[in-house]
């Protein structure tokens, strides 16, 4: 750790130094954003309190010098993608400066503030877009209870595969429907069959789910062949955001053998628009998960000191829903789970290792996701097929209303922060979608 992470460092931003903000100065999370209502591209910056700071413009009133004025000339896009390629050292020279003029006990802060305030805009003026060119995304299924959970509905003799204690799993999703918070959600249509029934049949999805995932984003990447060892592996991660991974469990159910997710997952992914540096995180780390004494050692690739002592992160996250009977009667979100993402069985370093393990070349800006966060309580379940245990016990809303999955109009939201007793609070803004109806395929003009 750093000075950045000086719990009694303040800002000259008052509303970063609320109790609870999500964006204090010791965060500092990177993002892209324009005006609300404006044409053009986005602009980088960083968060700070109810603030959002453009990096270019900062950068042009006070300059920079060094690693970090790299940084920031990299910062002179519409995308973190150049930024990520640079590595680590850029990162955190950038994020020291941006600390340092942000401050409100620097020997220059009159001067800073009187340069960088009229910067300044508010979040609830800007429109956020996604921070990054996605090239690639994959995601994991890292937690040991969702694994469980879900392998006793449909194999009760035997949930977990073989391998799954043994390896990352993971599949291959789709780049191009990744969407930023605040997106709405098309239904989606697909081929399903009932257990009862001897054909399947077309239609709008009856089973759509949230799954509460944690993203990380890929910084500088490695050449195809060559694969990044464990202990070297946080190195080439830029930082984390949330992760709705959008299911359609019924498709999925009939399609998923013998290959895996397909339409069932491929048609949505939500993201959070501010990424949390890896740095920020650090006084939240903990060690990686504690295996069961009848479990199988690490694979030696997938192991190091490093990853042993502090590879887990302690970041609680919770869902919330919003019906529109809700929001007609003026109702705040009910809350669904709150889970962690410490409780992993593979942490974030072990998945980027098993993804290059074969020499498979990562990119800057490649997503990785953690798979659904579900701990081993009921209120930690992080999708519905978990709470409602595939629908046969519907959760109720404070409106009486109650739900198995996902109905139109409905409104996920979810939200992540770390607080730990003699550090700052920090957390990651929202993840929210809400569901839209389908459009019948026959029918559409595209």
């Amino acid at each position: 750790m750093n000075e950045t992470h000086n719990p009694d460092k303040k800002s000259w931003v008052e509303s970063a130094n609320s109790p609870g903000a999500d964006f204090p100065i010791q965060n500092l999370p990177f993002g892209v954003f324009r005006a609300r209502g404006a044409d053009g591209p986005g602009r980088v910056g960083v968060a700070i309190g109810d603030r959002i700071l453009e990096i270019e413009a900062a950068t042009r009133v006070l300059p920079v010098e060094g690693l970090a004025a790299e940084a920031a000339d990299a910062c002179r896009s519409n995308s973190l993608n150049g930024l990520m390629s640079q590595g680590i050292e850029h990162w955190s020279a950038l994020r020291k400066r941006l600390f340092e003029i942000l401050q409100d006990n620097h020997p220059d802060t009159k001067k800073h503030q009187r340069l960088l305030e009229p910067l300044l805009v508010r979040i609830a003026d800007a429109e956020m877009l996604l921070p990054v060119e996605i090239g690639d995304y994959t995601d994991f299924y890292a937690s040991v209870y969702h694994a469980t959970n879900v392998g006793s509905m449909l194999r009760p003799e035997n949930p977990l595969f073989p391998n799954y204690k043994h390896l990352p799993v993971a599949y291959h999703g789709r780049s191009s429907s990744i969407v930023v918070s605040g997106t709405s959600i098309r239904r989606p249509s697909g081929q399903t069959k009932d257990d009862s029934a001897t054909e399947p049949t077309f239609g709008p999805s009856k089973q759509l789910d949230y799954e509460l995932e944690v993203g990380f984003f890929v910084g500088s990447g490695n050449s195809q062949g060559e694969p990044i060892p464990n202990e070297k592996a946080e190195k080439h991660i830029f930082g984390l955001c949330l992760l709705n991974d959008w299911s359609a469990r019924d498709i999925q159910k009939w399609e998923y053998q013998p290959l895996g997710p397909f339409l069932a997952k491929n048609f949505a992914t939500t993201i959070s628009p501010w990424i949390v540096s890896l740095e920020a995180l650090e006084p939240f780390r903990v060690p990686a998960y504690e295996r069961g004494a009848n479990d199988p050692a690490v694979q030696p690739y997938l192991d190091s000191p490093p990853n042993r002592k502090s590879g887990g992160i302690d970041i609680t996250l919770e869902v919330f829903l919003s019906s529109k009977k809700m929001k007609d009667e003026s109702m705040q979100p009910a809350l669904l789970t709150q889970g962690n993402l410490k409780d992993m069985y593979w942490t974030i370093a072990q998945m980027l290792t098993h993804h290059t393990s074969n020499g498979c070349n990562l990119r800057a800006g490649d997503l990785l996701a953690s798979g659904t966060v579900s701990g081993e309580a009921k209120t930690s379940r992080g999708c519905l097929l978990e709470l409602t245990w595939r629908g046969r016990d519907p959760i109720q809303l404070p409106t009486g209303e109650t739900r198995s999955f996902l109905l139109d109009d409905d409104e996920v939201i979810m939200r992540g922060y770390c607080q730990r007793e003699g550090f700052t609070h920090i957390g990651f803004g929202e993840c929210r979608g809400m569901i839209l109806p389908p459009i019948n395929v026959l029918e559409s003009k595209s």
